[in-house]
């Protein structure tokens, strides 16, 4: 009968120590998962549904550098009616830019879309 006691003491004691091991790394886990970026978060509520990757690999791409791809985010934010700031347009541009384009960012990386930048005449934005 001892035995039989001691063996599911100690069956209860490996129990215990797997529960704790799984419980001291479950944070540590849910934290080494990078979560998703303000411009991914955007891009695929927004954007995604329309665009599928192979809008941004296609040979005609309007893309072709840092301005040009803030200028397509801002324009077809515009278009979609969304009424972002300039702070999303960037977060968006630099997630594409991280994941498609991989564009050298000029020294506007975090800077403004421009009125000109974004196809408006800068007289027209002036009004």
């Amino acid at each position: 009968m001892r035995g039989r006691i001691g063996d599911m003491v100690l069956a209860g004691l490996a129990g215990l120590a797997v529960l704790a091991a799984g419980l001291a790394s479950g944070p540590a886990a849910a934290q080494a998962a990078p979560l998703p970026g303000r411009g991914e978060l955007l891009y695929a509520t927004h954007c995604i549904a329309c665009h599928s990757e192979q809008v941004h690999w296609r040979d005609r791409k309007v893309a072709s550098d840092w301005p040009r791809l803030k200028q397509e985010v801002h324009r077809w934010q515009a278009v979609a009616q969304l009424g972002w700031t300039e702070a999303d347009v960037v977060d968006v541009a630099r997630y594409l830019n991280e994941i498609i384009y991989r564009l050298p960012q000029t020294a506007d990386v975090v800077g403004r879309v421009s009125p000109g930048e974004a196809g408006v005449p800068a007289a027209r934005a002036a009004r």
